[in-house]
């Protein structure tokens, strides 16, 4: 009796450890969980892997596919990637965090295909692997530092890294960047840094960016923002540094002062829109 009596209480207290704070949802039972979770995508792009290629890119990193409870606890916390993957046991989806039009059908969870009976279809790939090293995340914190995998070292060959920024409603986010040193390339097109004003790196494109030169700060127009990293097979740099910070919204009044379409100090850059300072 005094067995289920100890463990009804440790129950009672992951519960209250559940739940909305700061208008962010938080879950510090799966934190450490789910901060194996990543989205991997084949290098040629989106939806180019089979349920076997698949497996073997995560297999690759020392990792697994990730099931679809481990997708699901890393969903719990703010993890909402708009492209369907591979998931263990040959199952497709992906996690929605915020519903909207242009993806998830409106709906939250995870939007779930089911087990696929041709493994030959071709999709993204939902990895799992608690030690790998740092390379993306999820972050809800008003203000951080993250770093490229192995900074102040080279990176690696073969990164790709996602990270997911989401901070308050009604607050924005401002990035900026303290080093900065990638493959040089006029056309950004073998190591390079984007930026999505969105939850995934689907919608709201912002721009590209490589060289060593120091891109201006950056303000997001929402409270969400995707980062991603990516570097080819071959030459690598310095990597990067970059602090973020939570901002109020401005006023109405001072609306439309601080945007602008390009106007970056960084001449290898390809971009889409952005306010910046």
């Amino acid at each position: 009796m005094i067995f289920f009596i100890y463990f009804f209480v440790l129950l009672w207290e992951e519960a209250h450890g559940w739940g909305y704070k700061n208008g962010i949802f938080h879950n510090s039972i799966w934190l450490e969980q789910a901060a194996g979770v990543y989205h991997r995508e084949a290098r040629s792009g989106k939806y180019k892997l089979t349920y076997t290629e698949a497996k073997e890119v995560c297999e690759y990193e020392g990792g697994r596919l990730a099931t679809y409870k481990q997708l699901e606890a890393a969903r719990k916390i703010g993890f909402h990637v708009c492209a369907a993957g591979w998931m263990a046991k040959g199952r497709v989806g992906y996690p929605i965090v915020k519903p909207g039009p242009n993806c998830g059908f409106g709906k939250t969870g995870i939007i779930d295909y089911g087990v696929r009976l041709n493994k030959s279809e071709k999709w993204d790939a939902y990895c799992y692997n608690p030690h790998a090293k740092e390379c993306g995340g999820i972050f809800t914190d008003p203000k951080r530092i993250f770093k490229s995998p192995g900074f102040p070292n080279e990176y690696d060959d073969n990164q790709i890294c996602y990270w997911h920024i989401r901070l308050q409603y009604g607050q924005r986010i401002h990035l900026s960047f303290l080093d900065f040193d990638l493959e040089d390339d006029p056309a950004c097109l073998a190591d390079y840094f984007e930026i999505y004003d969105s939850y995934d790196d689907i919608h709201g494109f912002v721009g590209r960016f490589c060289g060593n030169e120091l891109p201006e700060d950056i303000i997001s127009t929402g409270n969400v923002m995707t980062l991603k990293f990516l570097s080819d097979a071959s030459v690598t740099a310095g990597g990067f540094q970059i602090k973020y910070v939570a901002v109020d919204p401005p006023s109405k009044s001072s609306q439309g002062k601080n945007t602008s379409t390009i106007a970056t100090g960084n001449k290898n850059f390809l971009a889409g829109r952005f306010s910046h300072l």
